[in-house]
């Protein structure tokens, strides 16, 4: 099973092999066959055959088939063109990408050994700075014992304590807010009987003086009698209408209200605040020499950190690729000079092969060129125009390099294909899918003996699963040297930084852990008391019935203005004298009574009104609301004193857990750092990447692929365009002999120029009329 990968890209690479060796056998074949056909070609040209004799032989299809022929030969130059331009490019590419070679390698060497020397010496003591700074960061929002225990015990017992407070303050309040409502009851009591007092003297005052004025004689006149029978009936009206003197005092219960205020509860709540507030500060009190303690094992965790990050064997690791690395860059060195030396003979080399092509393709393009724009349709193959002579020429001369040199550009396009197509399927496209990686991981495939090559080469132990493909994905992702080469198998540092051994130590600290809160005191004994004797105050037996009853009477049984208003419109009505006179000053007396003393002795009534419902709503259940506050009061202070304890113990586990969780997340970043942040070693897959991916497949296989694709397409269309180009010759070269036809008869005349030794040429004329049907020449066309 572990082969499998390797025995399925054998089976790849078999199929791909022969592939291959089908395209050399035809590459092959074209080699050998094409000088032979050339040499036979010649051969036969040279003896009058193949289109060697000058003598074309006229279809009626000739125009069609001369415009077929320049059209398939001048596609074909196109194609062959673009596979030139391929080659050009590919050419120009690759002495381009060869010069920047050096620099590449510079840089990867010069990030090779940088990573090598500078980060296993620095990473070390690195870590330990940045663990002192970070523990120090994160350890003091953990030291603050005030913060996390103190506020945590507080939290724990605020439900039971801040309520019982707030009644109690709030009770102090109602207390002052009673004395003040009972002040203003006692006192708008005196007002309200000393002005009533005086109201009903004035109001008898102005009932005797009416009497008088009604004694006047005018009433009786028999006219005015009635009226003055009408007012001295209303003068009963002129009266108070409430009785105070059946409101009892509030002496008793004010004087009892200011007993109770001698003692202040209001400070004595606030004493109760204050030292359930405390909580946090006696804690923090109590536990100075446990938060030094902790972090004095803390600070001792940076020491051991320092020892075992020295102690992780990376810089060892290291150090035995640098011997690997000084001759490598000593290879490379040496390799490119040699490659910058030779780099010119290939340029050249290359460069005079897609000039031979090119040569090539402008011979026939000269020649379609020439014999397109010469040709006349007027002319006879004997009288063709000499351009159109010189482009048949042009297409024989490029027939004629394409049989000398296209087996020398077949051997380099297979050589080429046959090197470039085996290093893309073989090395570039499993490289990039990773497919290598796992080839070289191929158990005993490197090292008959070891199963694993890699763990051999750095533990000696083959048996570790340590992989060529889990190295450079690592290495890929940036991550530490420690875990992409797996060092825990020589250094564990997990078992190095053991939480449990500092965890235990912690704990011992807070198991001599004593915190005394016994002397919180919520409310003394006299607060207690004095809540007692506000209940007993004896609000509650006041007869507020009674009070509001009686100020909610009118003051007087008529509304005084009304009266004096009604009494004047009565007086208007009397003819000029005393009576009217007496009657008009009476009712600006009452107006004026009203005015001075009613008003007065209202808002005192609406005073007391509003502080007796007051005093109504403080004394509503007193006595079970005091009772009530008491009992809460001694449970929450029962809740203190006898669970305090086990309060302390389990905010102490929390905050214990909390700073062992501070704790654990030093000894994790602590091992993440050693693991994954020293010695990342991106720059090692960045320089493979470099090697294979940049330089071997970008910068060399890729051109040259390129290069036998251009010049083999090139190549390859060689072969229809001397086809095409013979054939086409004959319709641009000027002929020797040519067949006459005329409208009505085909006459055959047979032209040869024969030499003779003192007169030249002899045409000897051969006439025959046949059928008007065209007949064959005995000649070759």
């Amino acid at each position: 099973d572990n082969k499998l990968p390797f025995l399925l890209f054998e089976l790849q690479v078999v199929h791909y092999e022969i592939g291959l060796i089908v395209c050399a056998v035809l590459g092959l074949l074209f080699v050998i066959l094409m000088p032979l056909v050339g040499c036979c070609f010649c051969m036969c040209r040279c003896c009058n055959h193949c289109g060697g004799e000058m003598h074309q032989r006229q279809k009626k299809n000739g125009p069609y088939l001369k415009k077929c022929f320049a059209i398939s030969l001048l596609v074909i130059c196109i194609l062959i063109s673009i596979g030139i331009i391929y080659g050009f490019v590919a050419n120009h590419h690759l002495r381009t990408k060869i010069r920047r070679t050096q620099k590449l390698a510079d840089s990867n060497l010069k990030d090779l050994r940088t990573f090598l020397n500078e980060t296993p010496a620095k990473s070390p003591d690195k870590v330990s700075v940045l663990y002192t700074h970070v523990s120090e960061e994160m350890f003091s929002p953990a030291s603050d014992i005030k913060l996390l225990l103190g506020d945590g015990i507080h939290t724990r017992l605020k439900p039971n304590v801040i309520p019982v407070l707030d009644d109690i303050k709030a009770m102090a309040t109602a207390i002052k807010e009673t004395k003040e409502s009972l002040e203003k009851v006692n006192s708008s009591l005196e007002d309200l009987k000393s002005g009533s007092a005086r109201l009903n003297t004035s109001l008898s005052n102005v009932k005797a003086e009416l009497e008088d004025a009604l004694n006047d004689p005018m009433c009786s006149e028999q006219m005015v009698t009635a009226t003055c029978n009408d007012i001295r009936q209303s003068l009963g009206q002129l009266d108070i209408n409430i009785n105070l003197d059946q409101l009892p005092p509030v002496h008793d219960q004010l004087n009892s209200v200011n007993q109770v205020l001698k003692t202040n509860l209001t400070d004595l709540v606030e004493r109760g605040y204050k030292s359930f507030n405390d909580i946090p500060e006696m804690v923090q009190n109590q536990t100075k020499n446990i938060v030094s303690d902790v972090k004095r094992v803390l600070d001792s965790v940076g020491s051991n950190i320092s020892n075992v990050t020295n102690q992780v064997p990376i810089q060892d690791t290291l150090s035995n690729f640098m011997g690997y690395i000084n001759d490598t860059e000593t290879s490379i060195n040496h390799g490119l000079l040699t490659l910058e030396k030779y780099e010119s003979y290939r340029w050249l080399g290359c460069l005079a092969v897609c000039c031979l092509l090119t040569l090539i393709v402008i011979f026939y393009y000269l020649g379609l060129l020439c014999g397109t724009c010469g040709y006349s349709k007027n002319a006879t193959p004997t009288s063709r125009g000499c351009v159109s002579n010189t482009g048949g020429i042009f297409l024989m001369a490029g027939v004629g390099i394409s049989f000398l040199f296209c087996w020398i550009l077949m051997i380099i396009v297979a050589l080429t294909f046959f090197i470039g197509g085996n290093v893309e399927k073989l090395v570039c496209e499993p490289y990039e899918n990773r497919k290598l990686f796992q080839i070289l991981d191929t158990p005993y495939l490197l090292n008959e003996e070891w199963q694993y090559y890699l763990s051999g080469l750095i533990f000696q132990k083959p048996d570790i699963n340590l992989t060529f493909e889990k190295v450079y994905s690592d290495c890929k992702e940036n991550k530490g040297i420690y875990t992409s080469l797996q060092l825990e198998n020589r250094f564990n540092v997990s078992e190095r930084l053991n939480i449990q051994e500092y965890t235990q130590d912690i704990n011992n600290e807070f198991e001599h852990m004593n915190i005394n809160l016994d002397n919180i005191v919520l409310l003394d004994d006299a607060g207690k008391q004095n809540l007692k004797d506000f209940g007993a105050v004896g609000l509650d037996q006041m007869n507020y019935t009674t009070y509001l009853v009686e100020v909610s009477k009118s003051l007087t049984k008529v509304n005084l203005v009304s009266f004096a208003d009604k009494l004047v419109a009565t007086a208007n009505p009397l003819p000029p004298g005393n009576l009217k006179t007496s009657l008009n000053v009476q009712a600006q007396n009452i107006k004026r009574i009203h005015q001075q003393e009613v008003i007065p002795l209202e808002q005192s009534m609406s005073t007391l009104n509003q502080s007796i419902r007051a005093l109504q709503r403080t004394s509503n259940g007193l006595m079970e609301k005091v009772s009530e506050i008491i009992l809460s009061l001694d449970s929450a202070q029962a809740f203190i004193r006898y669970n305090i304890s086990s309060v302390i113990i389990e905010e102490s586990k929390a905050y214990v857990n909390t700073i062992i969780g501070y704790f654990e997340h030093y000894i994790q970043w602590v091992k993440d750092s050693i693991t994954d942040k020293i010695a990342a070693c991106k720059p090692v897959a960045t320089a493979l990447d470099s090697a294979v991916d940049v330089f071997l497949c970008s910068y060399i296989v890729d051109p040259l692929n390129l290069f036998w694709f251009g010049i083999g397409k090139a190549t390859v269309f060689l072969l229809p365009a001397l086809i095409f180009a013979v054939k086409l010759a004959k319709y641009y070269r000027r002929m020797d002999s040519e067949d006459v036809y005329d409208d009505l008869c085909v006459e055959f005349v047979s032209m040869k120029n024969m030499k003779n030794g003192n007169n030249g040429y002899h045409k000897d004329h051969l006439y025959g009329i046949q059928n008007p049907v065209m007949t064959s020449s005995p000649s070759q066309g």
